[in-house]
């Protein structure tokens, strides 16, 4: 069983930048691929970001440039650094384990969420 706790979202302008956290619990963290997906209100959830076990990353297109995932297996913790945010960043993001697809239902262990606000 693995835990995640997401922490890091709050409310920034247009521009700015966030660091999401989300601390894995569990012992076999460094063999997931975990990921990052974000729901706006009224639109489908989407897979924003993922890394591999070995580093191998992915990025929607929406976030591309501007979003970087990163992992510290020693810590068992998986970051999304958000840089020059928009409005239609504003979703709540919620942080993924052990899967690969882009939708929630093909991870194993998702976390509670953290709500991310861009004001313009």
């Amino acid at each position: 069983q693995v835990q995640l706790v997401e922490s890091g979202g709050g409310l920034v302008q247009a521009g700015g930048s966030l660091r999401l956290s989300c601390a894995a619990s569990g012992r076999s963290f460094s063999s997931y691929t975990m990921g990052w997906f974000r729901q706006a209100p009224g639109k489908q959830r989407e897979l924003v970001a993922r890394i591999s076990s070995l580093g191998t990353t992915y990025y929607a297109d929406s976030v591309k440039g501007r979003f970087t995932i990163s992992r510290d297996n020693a810590k068992t913790t998986v970051y999304l650094q958000m840089n020059s945010l928009k409005p239609e960043d504003t979703a709540v993001y919620s942080c993924v384990a052990s899967g690969y697809g882009a939708t929630m239902n093909s991870w194993d262990y998702w976390g509670q969420g953290t709500q991310v606000t861009v004001s313009s």
